[in-house]
């Protein structure tokens, strides 16, 4: 077995494990778990808080998502600060950037609240774990469709959110998939900064000014190829290569319809669910001591990294998932 698929696996066992122990919770009053994030009211965030609210009636312990309705990092900071305040029992985060919060999970930690990142990480902190994507194989994913599909020849406009470590980790992905083939280039990164008006525009400057003419267009994060397709389609602009990021509805309309050609599909409602249970084991059996470098520990009793898997969709299965998103699988 390579190298690669030992380490998953032992990661995944060890996952399965910590559910294990972790599914039964001892329901003390008082207790509460929060799942923090920034622009949670995408539908992406919205599936999170499924889980979350699912994970909570079904161990009979309390949990609230709170965060930014918009893409805010210095908010998140100031909500993380809030709810440390409250002294929870635990609390999962989706890092918008880890510069501005690793000191404050580190003091957290030290204060003897258990944290761990989800979604997004802050992996020179001492949160206790990252659950989420692999997003450095999503990034793969992604960059090996693009080549396939540019035969090996292109020009790529990208619209991310610089600093945020798991769109970094996606386009440190689509740069090692596409190192093999030299005739792509990536020509502009767009910062959306969680915002899709900027997407939007951003793509009609682009295409009306007709000085890049991309072939690609690449979306590291949610909301900005639904814009990116939205303006082709409303320049009559043909026969540009679209891969997109997450499932929600309207992603999933213009890979109907086309103009779309691939996403790359999480699994926050997994992140979540998995996570508070997770949480709520780490409450009340604490690795000893709760603030200690327990990544870099051959002896941790917690792994480094769960990953909860990825999916590319298009139009050969994006009707399945429809369907399994409908009947709320």
């Amino acid at each position: 077995m390579p190298e690669s698929r030992k380490s998953c696996a032992v990661l995944f066992s060890v996952g399965l494990c910590l559910l294990a122990t972790g599914c039964s919770s001892s329901g003390h009053s008082g207790e509460k778990y929060y799942l923090i994030a920034t622009n949670i009211k995408l539908p992406y965030w919205q599936n999170a808080a499924a889980g979350l609210s699912k994970a909570a009636s079904d161990m009979k312990i309390e949990a609230e998502m709170v965060g930014p309705a918009t893409y805010d990092k210095q908010a998140e900071k100031e909500e993380f600060g809030r709810i440390v305040a409250r002294k929870p029992a635990g609390i999962l985060i989706s890092v918008a950037d880890p510069e501005v919060l690793t000191a404050d999970i580190n003091s957290a930690v030290t204060a003897g609240i258990p944290v761990v990142t989800l979604d997004s990480d802050a992996p020179a902190s001492q949160r206790l774990f990252f659950i989420g994507t692999n997003n450095y194989q999503a990034g793969l994913t992604g960059g090996r469709v693009l080549a396939k599909r540019l035969n090996g020849k292109g020009n790529v406009v990208v619209y991310t959110i610089p600093a945020q470590a798991n769109l970094d980790e996606r386009l440190r992905g689509y740069k090692d998939a596409l190192s093999g083939s030299p005739g792509i280039s990536i020509v502009e990164t767009v910062d959306v900064r969680g915002n899709p008006a900027i997407a939007f525009d951003k793509t009609a400057e682009i295409v009306d000014a007709g000085k890049l003419k991309p072939d690609a267009f690449v979306c590291l994060e949610a909301t900005a190829c639904k814009e990116v397709a939205d303006v082709l389609t409303r320049k009559n602009v043909s026969g540009k290569t679209v891969v997109a990021m997450d499932t929600d509805t309207g992603t999933l309309d213009w890979i109907d319809k086309g103009t779309i050609a691939a996403t790359i599909a999480q699994r926050p409602y997994t992140m979540a669910y998995y996570g508070l249970q997770a949480l709520d084991q780490l409450h009340h059996h604490p690795p000893s001591p709760l603030a200690s470098n327990w990544s870099q520990n051959l002896r941790s009793p917690v792994p480094a990294i769960i990953d909860t898997g990825a999916t590319l969709v298009d139009k050969s299965n994006v009707a399945e998932l429809r369907d399994t998103k409908s009947a709320g699988k």
